[in-house]
């Protein structure tokens, strides 16, 4: 293929993979836990990290992790003690953390708008091999933590007092888990930017749970559909130049909306069948209701 031939390119596709990986490994635990617009919080406050790397000469994506973690645990913090005027708090955080980045860029020497633009809304050209490196590591971290620890996770997630009863560290896991969110945004910032990581963290959730209601399922079709959507857009931005922040973000929602269509019939027999079954006579199926999190799991 033509478009493996670039250097930038296996290095742009590279990068898409594992954010395709990562950001709905992540987000499924924060769709459980009602943080659904956590990832859109980290990004702006990611933005005065990205300002500092330019401004003290340092990487931009190791900056930006650095800023975020202390970001989310700040966030997690407030969560816990803001109580009336957590919001507030909040709100102050992330502003503050777009205003910083513009800022601080603008003051560095090498520092410009453009440089802050493809941080923002994402650039396959710019993807060096040291960002490669970074993205690489960052996202191991992100895959050992989202799928080493996902009965732990989930089980936090779904009812903290429950996980709290049975003895599980519900803060440390609270925390780790807004660190790996942390982590995740600085890993798909160069290919989906700042602003719109949050809807690959979502959307691909969103649309896995058309399909299935089980936790293990829902997390291997969202990520498939992570990554589908990811080397696709990135695909289509290399040969129609077009940004690829918005084509991922525009393709994950189409598939959102294709497989809601597609799921409403299959939704109507499984009713159906369950009424049928109901009354035949036979037990009905033990699902938890939707209308928490991924909307009725039966499992990890």
């Amino acid at each position: 293929m033509e478009i493996l031939d670039y250097a930038f390119m296996q290095r742009a596709l590279l990068a898409a993979v594992l954010v395709g990986i990562t950001a709905p490994a992540v987000g499924i635990y924060l769709v459980q836990r009602r943080q659904a617009l956590m990832g859109d919080g980290i990004g702006h406050v990611a933005m005065t990290g990205v300002g500092l790397g330019f401004l003290l000469s340092w990487s931009p994506v190791w900056m930006a992790t650095l800023v975020s973690v202390l970001g989310a645990v700040l966030m997690e913090l407030i969560r816990w003690y803001g109580k009336t005027r957590g919001d507030i708090a909040l709100a102050m955080l992330f502003y503050g953390g777009m205003a910083g980045g513009v800022m601080f860029i603008n003051l560095a020497p090498t520092g410009s708008n453009a440089n802050l633009t493809s941080y923002l809304f994402g650039s396959l050209s710019t993807v060096s091999e040291s960002d490669v490196t970074a993205i690489c590591l960052l996202a191991a971290f992100v895959v050992l933590v989202t799928v080493g620890l996902r009965r732990q996770l989930f089980a936090v997630s779904q009812d903290e007092e429950f996980a709290r009863v049975t003895g599980l560290p519900v803060r440390a896991l609270n925390l780790l888990t807004a660190v790996t969110a942390a982590v995740t945004v600085t890993v798909a910032m160069r290919v989906v930017g700042l602003l719109l990581v949050s809807a690959l963290m979502v959307v691909p959730v969103a649309a896995a749970q058309q399909l299935s209601r089980s936790f293990a399922a829902t997390f291997a079709i969202a990520v498939a559909i992570g990554v589908t959507v990811t080397i696709s857009g990135t695909v289509t931005s290399y040969y129609q130049d077009v940004p690829p922040g918005a084509t991922i973000v525009l393709l994950t929602i189409g598939a959102f909306i294709l497989l809601t269509v597609l799921a409403a019939p299959l939704a109507r027999r499984r009713a159906k069948a369950l009424a049928a079954a109901q009354g035949n006579g036979d037990p009905a199926e033990c699902v938890i209701p939707a209308g928490r999190g991924s909307g009725g799991k039966v499992g990890v």
